[in-house]
Order: structure tokens, then sequence, then C-alpha cells
């Protein structure tokens, strides 16, 4: 349904970014864009659908999908380049993503984001577009002063490993006590968890789908975890 931006080559690597569909409904009510991390590449800025950053999303946004397979269309967007370029961030991939999606299905259907390391970090700075009414935040790689901007009516979920060695839990606590200033903000410590999510992966992706669907459609009854962040629990550990 949805191919790249103009630039964009037919090879197994992309300089312009790309959706790829993972669930499309026939009668979306919301819409969840996947987004992924990894660091830079001096030889090869370019992202690839086989690297291991992009890989790790699809187990997550398989999972967001079979949250409600007929109501919510889940893509996975490819980055335009690895790492955080400042001329061309991954928050500028988001909003081309969101444009693309505004006209696929219109401006009114609800936009969720969900993102790992950079990507959990462009999710909450790319969380202002007026469609965005949810995140989720997988180990963000966050500087502390990236909560600073005006997100009220979002709910944010960030999810971080106590273990995690790559992306700085206490930076990302830091930025939810910021977001939390102006928004829904809840914050959840997976014991033992790293940033890869390869341990604990299952109860990063039952976050990712649970609070997603929660927040996305209307009818959903929240449980466990996602049901405690919905009550106003701004710290959970698990």
């Amino acid at each position: 349904m949805w191919g790249r931006a103009d630039g964009g080559t037919g090879s197994g690597v992309t300089n312009s970014p790309r959706l790829i569909a993972v669930s499309e409904p026939r009668r979306a009510e919301a819409v969840v864009l996947v987004l992924h991390g990894g660091a830079s590449r001096r030889d090869d800025p370019r992202v690839s659908p086989t690297q291991l950053s992009v890989l790790r999303m699809i187990p997550i946004a398989k999972r967001v999908a079979k949250a409600d397979r007929r109501r919510l269309a889940v893509y996975r967007l490819l980055n335009s380049t690895r790492g955080w370029d400042t001329s061309h961030t991954p928050v500028d991939d988001v909003h081309w993503a969101i444009d693309q999606l505004r006209e696929g299905f219109g401006s009114e259907l609800p936009v969720g984001l969900v993102g790992h390391s950079l990507g959990g970090r462009a999710a909450i700075l790319a969380a202002d577009r007026a469609e965005v009414r949810s995140v989720v935040a997988l180990n963000p790689w966050v500087y502390p002063t990236d909560g600073g901007a005006d997100l009220s009516g979002r709910r944010i979920l960030i999810a971080h490993g106590t273990d995690d060695r790559i992306a700085s839990p206490t930076s990302s606590a830091a930025v939810a006590r910021t977001l939390s200033r102006t928004a829904d903000v809840s914050y959840v410590r997976v014991e033992g968890g790293k940033h890869a999510m390869l341990r604990r992966g299952r109860d990063f992706e039952r976050l990712a789908a649970d609070f997603s669907a929660a927040t996305l459609l209307h009818d959903r009854t929240p449980r466990g975890v996602v049901a405690q962040a919905l009550a106003g629990e701004s710290l959970i550990d698990i």
C-alpha cells in the first residue's frame, strides 16, 4: 500500500523513509506507527530491512496488530538514515509517515506511536502532532531535556529495563517527570531488562500492544500494568 519517499531505490536498502504494512483492516479505527532505533554507521548510513534494530520491532508490531486486527492498522517505519542525523532526523521521517497515513485514512483517525531506543526518542519528540493520541517508548535513548513539549491530551508510557547499558534509564525517568507536567505519563521499570529487549521481550511486547489498544480504541478494558498506568500510577515496577 505504501511506497517510499522521493529518492528511494529498488534495492534492499533505502536512504528515504518507507512504510511497511503489518495490518490493514478495511475499517480501521486507529493507526499505530512502529519506530525502530539503531546507531549510525559512517560506512553506510542507509537503513536495511535486515538490520537488527529493524528486525527487533517485527514481533512488537505483530503483537500490536494482534491486539485487534479488525480495528487497528499497524505499520512499521523504516527511517531514511541510521542513527540521528541532525540535518534530517527520525522525527522528520515520523512526520512524513503521519502525512502518508493522513492521505490514506484521513486526519480524524487517532495515531499511536511505538518506538524503541532512538525510535522511542522520535516518538516522544513527534508526539506534538495533532493526530497523535498515545506514545509507547521502549528503552528510549533520550536526553533529559527531551520532555519539554506541551503534550496535553496525550497518554505516554515509558518502559525501561533496569539493566539497560546503552540507553540511560535515569535520562528516560527525567524525561517522564518533565512530560508529566502536561501529559498523562507512566514509567514502567522492567526488572532485569536490557536494551535489546531479548530478555523479558514478551513483557515489552505486551506493554506496547495493550497500551496502544487501550488508548486508541474506546471500548477496550485495560488490565494489569496498563490498567495501573491508565488509573494514574506514575511509577510501576514489573
